[in-house]
């Protein structure tokens, strides 16, 4: 597995859409699995629809709602772009806010 690192744009292989990888760089090295939410380019941000744009200039819209776990040994991906860490951070609110108790 090639190095995946939290907030990588990546494409995975069979999908037309990219994905932001959303997990922890430890929970990555320690399950050679991520977390991954889909990055739209034709829908408008909101709450849980968080605008980014990449270090070379990628943009889309991560859906936060969506977030899948990816083994990229059976799925092959490759890294396209990287997100500002501001921009981690704040999809990273986001996602702790979905999963928060009452």
């Amino acid at each position: 597995m090639q190095g995946f690192s939290q907030g990588d744009l990546i494409r995975i292989h069979g999908f037309r859409n990219l994905f932001l990888i959303v997990s922890k760089n430890a929970f990555i090295r320690a399950v050679h699995m991520f977390h991954v939410c889909p990055v739209i380019t034709e829908i408008p941000d909101g709450p849980l629809h968080i605008p980014v744009t990449g270090m070379q200039q990628t943009q889309g819209v991560v859906i936060c709602e969506q977030m899948k776990l990816i083994d990229p040994l059976v799925r092959p991906c490759t890294r396209v772009d990287r997100i500002l860490y501001g921009d981690l951070m704040d999809i990273s609110d986001v996602l702790q806010g979905i999963f928060e108790y009452d």
